[in-house]
């Protein structure tokens, strides 16, 4: 029997959402750009799903881009925005940002001679409204950070920071809303962009939007014809942004529904590690109900993978984008915690689909592990 507890790397398809793709792939197959019946019929039924997923977060239906997730997302975010305020060279986001965005402020600076602050986190791993406030000035182009760290599920204190950006600055503000999504309530008001991935809320891999409201200047990666108003060319997914408007439903439905379920099991394996003579907790108290990662310093991040697959519990070390660097985790070393704890991090992700059995057996595996590898 193998255990799933990897949900922050990507999500099984919801039965109802695998169900209305299956349905539409038989019909629907014209390009939406079309001109004849068919065409046309797609274009609107795409359009229906843009409002819906617009209603459902309190934005306009002109302020949603379809992507092909979250790493797309967030590089579109920044570029985008630099490239369209070229009188602009500062970019604000923290050190322990997702790779997709550590990556292009890289490039940014490299490439095009842009000047990046990379804000520090506190021990709890949440960039303060302080750092934010000394960071951004009159050339910063846009603010960058995430609202939950997929590492450790940090909640980032998003709304204050959004509220002084937005009214005490030029910049704008970007928001990586990949691991905050059915786990935390969201509110754009304050926010210009935002990140979402599908395959993160049991939806379809290659899905997702970029919220750009329209008073945002957009230069565009993809050129194309008009798709997306223009802002990314290329045929559209047109099936797949369909069914991206029930996946954010569903996503956010259960997220309020199974909340306590997912909590209990939470608590329940903090409490059961904790039981083990060298475990340490690194996600913080305030973290999302989801996430736990943990590290046993006398066990590699490798090792305890791979006893543990062997186990039969599927789990990450780090960000799965990363997963196959020995490097530590650079999110834990700005935390504060050693390079040897950061070494030996595991990320153990909680949905719906987990019950309170497989996590008492979790524990038991990894004392059993530890009882034989282990060397503290």
């Amino acid at each position: 029997m193998r255990t799933y507890f990897d949900s922050a790397s990507t999500s099984r398809i919801h039965p109802e959402v695998l169900k209305s793709y299956e349905s539409l792939l038989h019909k629907y197959y014209v390009n939406s750009e079309s001109l004849y019946d068919e065409g046309i019929e797609i274009f609107r039924m795409m359009e229906k799903a843009r409002r819906a997923i617009a209603g459902l977060l309190g934005v306009n239906s002109d302020d949603i881009m379809f992507t092909s997730g979250s790493s797309e997302s967030n590089t579109s975010a920044i570029k985008g925005v630099c490239f369209a305020s070229p009188h602009k060279k500062h970019i604000v986001t923290s050190c322990v940002e997702h790779s997709s965005i550590l990556n292009c402020c890289a490039q940014m600076e490299r490439v095009f001679g842009y000047r990046v602050t990379y804000l520090p986190v506190n021990t709890d791993g949440c960039v303060s409204l302080e750092d934010v406030k000394k960071a951004v000035c009159e050339d910063t182009a846009i603010v960058s950070l995430m609202w939950v760290n997929n590492e450790t599920g940090s909640i980032n204190p998003i709304e204050e920071i959004a509220e002084y950006v937005r009214k005490h600055t030029g910049a704008f503000m970007h928001c990586d809303l990949t691991q905050a999504i059915g786990k935390v309530e969201v509110n754009l008001s304050n926010i210009d962009l935002a990140s979402i991935s599908a395959h993160k809320l049991e939806g379809l891999k290659g899905s997702g939007i970029l919220v750009r409201k329209v008073h945002v200047p957009f230069e565009p990666l993809i050129n194309g014809g008009e798709q997306e108003a223009g802002l990314r060319g290329g045929t559209s997914n047109a099936l797949v942004n369909m069914v991206f408007a029930r996946t954010l439903r569903l996503a956010l439905e259960n997220g309020r529904k199974y909340h306590d379920h997912i909590k209990a099991m939470k608590d329940e394996l903090i409490a059961g590690l904790l039981t083990i003579d060298g475990m340490e907790i690194n996600s913080p108290e305030n973290s999302v109900v989801s996430t736990v990662n943990f590290s046993y310093e006398g066990i590699p991040s490798e090792v305890m993978q791979n006893a543990l697959n062997r186990a039969g519990f599927m789990v990450s070390a780090r960000s799965t984008c990363a997963s196959r660097s020995n490097d530590p985790s650079y999110v834990l070393v700005a935390m504060g915690y050693s390079p040897r704890r950061a070494s030996c991090c595991i990320r153990v992700s909680l949905t719906y689909y987990n019950t309170m059995e497989e996590v008492h057996a979790f524990v038991d595996a990894c004392r059993e592990i530890i009882s034989k590898y282990g060397s503290i």
